[in-house]
C-alpha cells in the first residue's frame, strides 16, 4: 500500500542555524568513523587476509582462497537487519544514547580485536571462525547506525534543502574509505611486504581505538544539545514492528532494497575489488592501486554532495536516474581502461563510474524518508537499506571473483553491474515524483506523541515547532 502525503508550499530561502549545523555534524562524523572501521576490513580481505587466515586453501587454489575472503567480507551484512531490528527495540525502550554508544563501540571493538587476532599458522582454523564472528559484529553495529542518522539529518531539513541535508550522513562512506585507504597506502609505504604481512596490516586496525574515543566525545555533546532530546522523541515515534512494516508498506520496503542494491554493489567494487584487481590479476603495485582507489574516494564524496543539492533542484527520482544510467553505459567499458595496468587510465576507468555512484547515492537518505510515513519510517529506511546491501554489495566482490576465475574475462563482471544497475533504474522509476514536495508530517507525530506522554519533557525545538501551527 503506497501511502500519499499532502503537499505544501515550497520554505523560503533561509540560513541553516546552528542547531542544524550541529544535527549534520553529528551525522557525518558517526558515520565516517563507523564506515572507517567498516572499509579497513574491505581493504584488508584485499590484499592480506587470504594467506593468514585462509592459508591451506591459499597454497592449493589462491582464487577460491581470495573468494572465501571476500565472503568473509559479505557475511556481515547478514546481519544488518537483525542490527536494525535490535537497535530499534533497544532505542524505545533504553534511548537512541545508549544505542548510539552500542554501535559505535561494538563496531570498534570488533575492528580492534581482528587487529590483534592470531593467524592460521598460530592456532589453525579458530582464525578464521574468529575472524568471522568478529566480522557478524561489524556487521550487527553497522545495520543499527544508518537509518537514524539519515533521519536526523532529513527530519531538520527545509523541505528545499532534504537532499543536501541527507548527502551528509552519505558522504560518512567515501570519507570513510578515504581515511582507511589513506592509513593502509601509509603503512604500505612505511613497512616492507614482508613487515606489512608480518604485522603492519594490523596498525589500521588498532588504530580504531583513537575513532572510537573521539566519536564517543562528539556524540556525547550532540546528546547534551536540545536537537538530540527531539531525536530521542522522535525514535519514540517512528520504530515500529516488523509486522506492522510489512503489513502496509511491503511495496516500499522491497523498492527501497532494489534502489540500493546496484550502488552498494558498484560501490563496494571501488572500494575493495579493484584494488586487489590491480595487484593480483595486472600485477600493478599495491601504492598504486591505493592511489587509484584514493581518487576514486575523492570522486565519490564530490558527486555524492552533488548529487544530494542537484535532487533538490530536479528531483530526487531524475537524479537517481541520471547516476544509474551512467553506470549502466560505464560499467562495462571501463574494464577495457582498468586491463590497461595504466595509473591514469585505471584511475580514470574508477572516477567515472563515481559520475555514477554520486548521483544514485547522494539523494538516499531524502527519497527513503519521503517513501515512509512517519510512524514507521525509522523502520522503512533501516530495513530497505539492509536488505539492499545483502542483494547488492554484501558479496559483490565475491561474485566479481568467480566471474572472472569462470570466464577469464573482466567484462563480465560489467555486465553483472549494469544489470543490477538496470533493475534498480527501474525501481526508482517506480517511486511517485510526487513524494518530494511532501509533508513529513514530524510536527504532527510529536504532537501526538506528546499528548499521549504528559510525563515527557518537551524539548525546545518540538515546542517552537508546534507553536508555530
Amino acid at each position: 500500500m503506497t501511502t500519499h502525503y499532502p503537499t505544501a508550499p515550497a520554505e523560503p530561502a533561509r540560513r541553516v542555524t546552528r542547531e542544524e549545523r550541529r544535527v549534520l555534524a553529528g551525522t557525518l562524523v558517526g558515520t565516517t568513523i563507523e564506515w572507517y572501521d567498516f572499509f579497513i576490513y574491505a581493504q584488508a580481505a584485499a590484499f592480506v587476509l587470504t594467506p593468514l587466515f585462509f592459508a591451506p586453501i591459499a597454497s592449493q587454489n589462491p582464487g577460491l582462497a581470495q573468494v572465501f575472503s571476500w565472503a568473509s567480507l559479505g557475511i556481515s551484512f547478514l546481519f544488518r537487519p537483525l542490527g536494525a531490528i535490535i537497535a530499534g527495540h533497544l532505542g524505545d525502550k533504553f534511548g537512541r544514547k545508549m544505542v548510539l554508544v552500542l554501535t559505535l563501540f561494538g563496531m570498534g571493538t570488533a575492528t580492534v580485536l581482528i587487529g590483534l587476532l592470531p593467524t592460521y599458522a598460530q592456532i589453525g582454523v579458530g582464525a578464521p571462525i574468529l575472524l568471522v564472528l568478529l566480522r557478524i559484529l561489524q556487521g550487527f553495529s553497522a545495520g543499527g547506525e544508518w537509518g537514524g542518522a539519515a533521519l536526523m539529518a532529513v527530519e531538520h531539513a527545509p523541505r528545499n534543502k532534504r537532499g543536501l541535508f541527507g548527502s551528509y550522513p552519505q558522504i560518512g562512506v567515501p570519507i570513510g574509505m578515504i581515511l582507511a585507504t589513506l592509513f593502509m597506502f601509509a603503512v604500505t609505504n612505511l613497512t616492507t611486504k614482508e613487515q606489512f604481512l608480518a604485522w603492519g596490516w594490523r596498525i589500521p586496525f588498532l588504530s580504531s581505538v583513537v575513532l572510537i574515543l573521539v566519536g564517543y566525545w562528539i556524540r556525547k555533546a550532540v546528546e547534551e544539545s536540545p536537537v538530540f532530546k527531539e531525536m530521542q522523541l522522535r525514535k519514540k515515534e517512528s520504530s515500529a514492528p516488523l509486522s506492522q512494516l510489512f503489513k502496509g508498506n511491503t511495496k516500499e520496503v522491497v523498492l527501497a532494497a532494489l534502489i540500493f542494491a546496484a550502488n552498494n554493489a558498484a560501490g563496494y567494487l571501488v572500494i575493495a575489488f579493484f584494488a586487489s584487481y590491480g595487484v593480483k590479476t595486472l600485477h600493478m603495485q599495491q601504492s598504486t592501486t591505493l592511489v587509484a582507489s584514493l581518487v576514486g574516494g575523492f570522486g565519490w564524496l564530490v558527486f555524492t554532495m552533488l548529487g544530494g543539492w542537484i535532487s533538490d533542484k530536479i528531483g530526487r527520482v531524475r537524479t537517481f536516474q541520471i547516476g544509474y544510467a551512467i553506470i549502466i553505459l560505464w560499467a562495462i567499458p571501463m574494464w577495457f581502461l582498468l586491463d590497461t595496468a595504466s595509473l591514469p587510465l585505471f584511475t580514470l576507468a574508477i572516477l567515472i563510474l563515481t559520475m555514477g555512484l554520486g548521483p544514485s547515492y547522494g539523494p538516499q537518505s531524502a527519497l527513503y524518508a519521503e517513501m515512509f510515513p512517519a510512524r514507521i519510517r525509522y523502520s522503512g529506511v533501516s530495513i530497505g537499506y539492509a536488505l539492499g546491501s545483502i542483494i547488492g554489495g554484501a558479496f559483490a566482490p565475491m561474485i566479481a571473483e568467480m566471474l572472472l576465475g569462470g570466464t577469464g574475462k573482466s567484462w563480465t563482471i560489467g555486465v553483472y553491474i549494469a544489470a543490477l544497475a538496470l533493475v534498480s533504474f527501474i525501481a526508482v522509476s517506480m517511486v511517485p515524483k510526487s513524494l518530494q514536495e511532501s509533508d513529513l508530517h514530524v510536527e504532527e507525530v510529536h504532537e501526538e506523541f506528546l499528548a499521549a506522554h504528559p510525563e515527557v519533557e518537551i524539548p525546545a525545538t518540538v515546542a517552537e515547532k508546534l507553536n508555530r501551527k
